[in-house]
């Protein structure tokens, strides 16, 4: 299909980005690229759902719209029907299917993550036993070939080799799905109600014939609850599911099933799964089935509502969603048309089919979450576990906040992007905190409080918005209630439930930490006491600027000297064997150093080493710069966290001493250089991590995309562009991978990025300007975020050496 034909205003814009690259003096730009390359207008025909289904990224190719409740896509079977081999359900690498269930969540790390609710199967053949029975998977489920499978934003379409196929497409809570089977054979559809991917609690399904109807709910969530390190915590509910979906024909047969128990001809079953792994829960669980005559009409429309409400929640969401005569074509087309708009938030130009194909997914990926949980009537289930309603001014409650990732990248993407959403978002988490007993939970999933990971990603992420020019939430109150968790002891901060991994406490033993300035290591209750130290102290240093925009001087004095606290585990005696000294290192409650150390030991760190965590101060790079002995000593080590002793890239991971690219705490570190003084280490980093580590294809993720982050990264680093810190609407400089882009802002002026030159040879920076300016800083401040502009970029073939290299204008 050809892209359609920009309007009027894009145009205009497109212009001014020429004429303004034009302008730049002295650019220097090889002949092919003078004539400006045309912005993508339909960006959908360059996102590919299928990226990270494989590596460890764990995304999912199913239907779903931006931000939506309903994320409809394929749970797969590796022969266990207690597994699936990755954490949401599908692995490009399985290809048997055990059904197409209903909500998902995107990049999760834990395997299985969540959700995978409610897998609905198209059998060919008679139902003669309990599907639960089938623990291997041998005979309710379908080998299918990657030949017959589609996948594109909003619609999902898959060919089994049973005969039987499907064809789907979404609203944000609803769906329609037209599903094939043979003529000759019997055919039936299997509702696992029962079969979350991390097993529920409890299940019920209802089948109506005289309105052909399927009814039913599953009490679920047990978020990471299979997880080895303190997995057992979170074996318990916090949502129900519920569902309804009608028919286009009458039912030719009925039936239910409990654990081994097969009930033809019944119309009810209950029963959940249980949160155990293996044989402990292999074999349990309920679901129901209906059957149909194809031989004349081989095609059955089915049309589902779901609600984390109730079922009158999920019909009234159907019915308001999608029309009643409403096919998959018509609302394929309509989820189409939501996906352009929101990934035309960005229009890039130039760059190759692959690059252009890495961006618009990687932005796609980005734009899934957060996700609706409130019903169209605005009721969504609270983390009190009652029914609430939005707050004045709010438009939609939102979850699935996977903290700890995503304050780092995607946060700042949507707030640069859609403030409107990230405001409603933050409202969001406030009215869970509220609901929660003023504490606000570092890794929220639907209703639930699942204390994931470490730090205090809330206080940053909500720092951060507001920094970023947020405005449509109560700032105020979640400011007051943020600070007051960072400063007022909970009993939770002396428990040890669920560590490491989930801790219970938010700032664990925070009596001890304001006393000693540091996470004691031996009395902490968290998962390693150095990386919270340095957790909490980004989130403190973005808790004080937040003060300080706020006019609270005296809290922000405290906060940003509370900020500065990582000094307290910097270890300048600490070596690596080789003379190279000065590393983050735990301690204990007496003062002492955790010993024995090593660099690569993750000893007193959450998922990552001291030769990662020792770079996470983004708030104070200067700071850290001058523990280590000053900026070019910093360089020549940032230079070895990059590179083998033989000078080779080391940026795709495995190497405990050096850059992981598939795991959070290290992904603002390529930016360093530009703080130090040496912003061309910047541009080739980024660069040499841009073109060999993200790609096409289903490996064309490193690793977990974690909601959205590791997608974000490459967002902003194609773009040239990265967050400074949390708290912060400070954006660091790189070097653009396209010619031309163009960030629609919802309110105010647009952000136009010329780099005419911009190719594969074309990776340093020569010069900028910033609003038709000449610039000597490799960053920018807050308002080219929160009030729009232009960059303009002179690349070059070869590093500029003194661009952006004075001490005076050094990010801080």
């Amino acid at each position: 299909m050809p892209p359609r034909r920009p309007a009027l205003r894009r145009l205009a814009t497109r212009a001014a980005a020429v004429a303004l690259a034009g302008a730049l003096a002295g650019a220097v730009t090889p002949p092919a690229a003078q004539a400006a390359a045309p912005q993508v207008t339909r960006p959908t025909a360059y996102v590919d759902p299928l990226i990270g289904t494989a590596n460890g990224g764990n995304t999912f190719p199913g239907a779903v719209l931006p931000y939506g409740m309903m994320a409809w896509s394929p749970t797969s079977t590796t022969g266990d029907q207690t597994g699936t081999g990755a954490a949401n359900g599908y692995e490009y690498g399985a290809t048997r299917l055990r059904g197409l269930s209903l909500t998902h969540v995107n990049g999760a790390g834990c395997n299985p993550g969540a959700a995978g609710d409610v897998p609905i199967m198209p059998f060919v053949g008679d139902v003669t036993s309990s599907p639960s029975a089938d623990t291997k998977d041998a005979v309710y489920a379908a080998d299918f070939s990657h030949d017959d499978e589609r996948a594109v934003p909003g619609r999902y379409t898959l060919g089994l080799d049973s005969g039987a196929g499907v064809d789907l497409a979404v609203s944000e809570r609803a769906g329609v799905a037209d599903f094939r089977f043979p003529k000759d054979k019997p055919a039936n559809l299997l509702f696992r109600v029962s079969n979350s991917l991390n097993g529920s609690e409890d299940a019920e399904i209802h089948i109506d014939t005289a309105h052909r109807k399927v009814t039913g709910s599953v009490l679920t969530g047990a978020f990471c609850g299979r997880r080895a390190n303190g997995g057992t915590n979170n074996r318990k509910s916090y949502y129900r599911l519920h569902f309804s979906a009608t028919f286009d024909r009458a039912f030719s047969s009925t039936g239910t099933w409990k654990d081994s128990a097969l009930a033809p001809g019944s119309t009810r079953a209950s029963g959940g799964e249980g949160y155990a792994t293996g044989a402990d829960r292999a074999g349990r669980g309920s679901g129901g089935w209906v059957g149909f005559d194809t031989s004349s009409d081989e095609d059955v429309r089915m049309r589902i509502g779901i609600s984390y409400v109730s079922q009158a929640g999920a019909e009234a969401n159907l019915r308001q969603e999608i029309a009643p005569r409403a096919g998959v074509d018509d609302v394929a087309r309509a989820g189409s048309r939501a996906w352009d708009r929101e990934l035309g938030s960005v229009r890039v130009g130039g760059g190759s089919e692959a690059q252009r194909t890495t961006f618009y997914t990687a932005l796609y990926h980005a734009l899934m979450q957060p996700n609706l949980i409130s019903d169209r009537d605005g009721r969504y289930p609270g983390m009190d576990g009652a029914a609430h309603r939005l707050t004045r001014g709010q438009k939609a409650q939102y979850s699935n906040f996977s903290g700890w990732d995503q304050y780092r990248a995607q946060i700042q993407l949507l707030a640069l992007l859609k403030p409107e959403i990230a405001g409603d978002f933050a409202q969001s988490l406030y009215n869970f905190a509220r609901q929660n007993g003023g504490v606000w939970d570092r890794w929220v999933h639907v209703n639930g409080a699942t204390h994931v990971m470490t730090g205090d990603p809330s206080a940053a992420t909500l720092a951060t918005f507001y920094a970023m020019g947020v405005r449509n939430f109560d700032y105020e109150g979640a400011f007051e209630s943020l600070a007051r968790q960072a400063t007022v002891p909970h009993p939770d901060g002396l428990s040890d439930a669920g560590c490491p991994g989930q801790c219970t406490g938010q700032r664990p033993n925070l009596a001890q930490y304001l006393e000693s300035h540091y996470a004691a290591q031996d009395v902490c209750h968290c998962w390693g006491g150095a990386a919270e130290t340095l957790e909490d102290a980004v989130a403190d240093a973005a808790l004080g600027r937040w003060a300080r925009l706020l006019g609270r001087d005296e809290e922000a004095a405290a906060f940003e000297e509370r900020g500065r606290w990582w000094r307290n585990v910097f270890n300048p005696g600490a070596t690596d064997g080789s003379g190279i000294t000065g590393y983050i290192q735990a301690r204990k409650l007496d003062g002492s150093w955790v010993t024995p150390f090593s660099p690569g030991s993750e000893n007193g760190f959450a998922q990552g080493t001291s030769a990662t965590y020792t770079w996470m101060v983004p708030h104070d790079v200067q700071g850290l710069a001058e523990a280590m002995g000053g900026r070019d000593v910093a360089a020549g080590r940032l230079d070895a966290f990059f590179h083998k002793p033989d000078g080779s890239w080391s940026v795709k991971g495995g190497d405990a001493l050096r850059y992981d690219p598939t795991n959070e705490p290290g992904i603002h570190a390529p930016w360093l250089y530009n703080a130090l003084g040496q912003p061309w280490k910047t541009q080739e980093t980024v660069r040499e991590i841009v073109d060999t580590v993200y790609g096409t294809g289903p490996r064309g993720l490193p690793g977990n995309d974690d909601l959205g982050t590791m997608s974000a990264w490459y967002v902003f680093s194609a773009l040239g562009l990265f967050p400074q810190s949390p708290g912060s609407a400070t954006m660091l400089l790189g070097a653009p991978l396209f010619p031309s882009a163009v960030l629609e802002r919802p309110r105010g002026k647009d952000i136009t990025i010329s780099a005419p030159a911009a190719d594969a040879t074309h990776s340093y920076i020569d010069a900028v300007r910033v609003g038709g300016r000449p610039s000597d800083r490799s960053w920018t401040d807050a308002s080219l975020v929160t009030r729009g502009g232009s960059l303009s970029y002179r690349l070059a073939d070869r590093p500029n050496l003194r661009w952006a290299t004075g001490p005076a204008g050094l990010p801080r």
